[in-house]
């Protein structure tokens, strides 16, 4: 036996038959001949000098050493293929992957994607509306925005403004309920998405700054803060609204933002990319486009006093 490694291509071959316990479904994966296969394990196990399946009448058991190697090999394939495909990024400036979650994506995001599909034609975009944290090292996603509080160690990190929140309703509403004071009567709708990124940006905490001295009891409760903000829209009641998520409603007028007083959280949306990555054409331009339709809605709350949560 020598410590020189085998022909990849009969490493692939028992690779592929451990995963499938079966040397037909292996077969099939690679797009080989079940004999062609088969001769590839005979090599490996000829090269390691002892066998590496027993041989049952229809079906395959890995022995002690299959069982040593399997893990190893699926590992390394795993490994190799994730290498393999950062390397063909580096290499294509066409394509864009971008995660956001389902709220960001479906109240600000989406609206808007057709501007930078109108200034950047040469990018196939390709959107991902998911909260699941991806690895931007392993996956094949370029770009994530994330709201949170985070170091985001690793990668190049462009924060925005901490977000905000104030409440919101219809125009319909806010004539039975013009004030705060008002709202001990008002039918209220709670985003608890914010409990656990953003603690202290509540109903609560909103009425505390607002000098209104009520703790509010039921109301309906939602986990998706786009569900939040879509019950307001039909007039279920009034909602505590995070700043892009109530922006294109509040412009088209099927929301109104009346009290101008907003409480501010420490957590913000941040642009994640690998910092190798960051001046990729694709990337930069993505980036660019983002910061710059932030700052086209900027001045509609010019007027609005942003108290920290901290401070209160």
């Amino acid at each position: 036996m020598t410590d020189r490694l085998p022909p990849l291509t009969a490493l692939r071959a028992f690779d592929a038959a451990a995963r499938h316990m079966s040397f037909a479904k292996a077969a099939e994966e690679l797009n080989v001949t079940p004999a062609a296969l088969s001769f590839q394990i005979k090599s490996l196990e000829e090269h390691l000098g002892q066998p590496l399946f027993r041989r049952l009448n229809r079906a395959v058991e890995l022995t002690e050493a299959g069982e040593t190697l399997a893990p190893g090999a699926d590992e390394g394939f795993r490994i190799l293929g994730q290498a393999w495909q950062s390397t063909r990024r580096l290499l294509d400036e066409t394509t864009l992957t971008v995660t956001a979650g389902p709220a960001l994506t479906a109240k600000w995001l989406a609206p808007r994607l057709f501007e930078f599909a109108r200034t950047h034609p040469e990018i196939e975009l390709r959107l991902s509306a998911s909260l699941k944290v991806v690895d931007l090292r392993r996956g094949d996603v370029d770009v994530a925005i994330r709201f949170g509080v985070s170091d985001d160690v690793g990668l190049a990190s462009y924060g925005t403004r901490p977000d905000w929140l104030t409440p919101v309703m219809t125009p319909e509403l806010f004539e039975q309920f013009p004030t705060p004071e008002a709202l001990r009567d008002a039918p209220l709708i709670f985003d608890d998405s914010l409990s656990i990124v953003a603690p202290g940006c509540d109903w609560p905490t909103w009425l505390r700054a607002a000098g209104v001295g009520f703790t509010p009891g039921s109301g309906t409760h939602f986990s998706a803060p786009d569900h939040a903000i879509d019950a307001a829209c039909a007039g279920l009641g009034v909602a505590l609204g995070r700043r892009p998520l109530i922006i294109k409603d509040v412009r088209e007028g099927r929301l109104v933002a009346p009290f101008k007083l907003a409480i501010q959280t420490e957590a913000r949306f941040r642009f994640l990319c690998l910092p190798e990555a960051k001046d990729r054409p694709q990337i930069a331009a993505f980036r660019d486009w983002y910061f710059a339709e932030i700052e086209k809605t900027a001045h509609m709350w010019d007027d609005f006093e942003i108290v920290p949560v901290k401070d209160l």
